[in-house]
């Protein structure tokens, strides 16, 4: 999961590279005379890392976006607090003023999804995000969904 914009721009970054590295392979296997076959095969562990990145710069821009699902449970509770955080176009360093810890303690929060995080914990970066996460009962949503 991507989580700064400097990792997505080094992701954007990666993705351009990889590309022209996928190109300039398979000119490489066409010209000692592979079949299609044998060169897409020979691809595909570059081209899955080339997607999985893809994957993740999508989510990251949807997210800036506000694009993400609002529904969330105690499970991803961590993942949401991080696309907020994104979507209110917040750095962790200013999520650490805001907290009054240190960025790389938001760091190692976020890298962790914030797994283990008390309740209060959750509150404090919810009050900082300037958000707020409602608790419903899934019968209840599924009865007003």
């Amino acid at each position: 999961m991507i989580k700064t914009e400097q990792e997505y721009k080094r992701c954007m970054t990666q993705v351009a590279q990889q590309e022209q590295l996928l190109a300039e392979q398979r000119a490489e296997l066409e010209k000692m005379g592979l079949t299609k076959e044998q060169i897409e095969r020979g691809l595909a562990p570059a081209r899955f890392f080339g997607e999985r990145l893809k994957r993740e710069i999508h989510e990251y821009e949807s997210y800036k976006s506000g694009q993400f699902d609002m529904r969330c449970t105690l499970d991803n509770i961590g993942r949401q607090l991080i696309a907020f955080r994104i979507y209110k176009g917040i750095s962790q360093a200013e999520l650490a003023k805001r907290l009054g810890v240190s960025p790389p303690q938001v760091s190692r929060d976020e890298r962790n999804e914030y797994g283990g995080a008390s309740m209060e914990k959750i509150k404090q970066v919810l009050k900082a995000l300037e958000m707020e996460v409602w608790i419903v009962p899934s019968e209840l949503e599924q009865v007003s969904g």
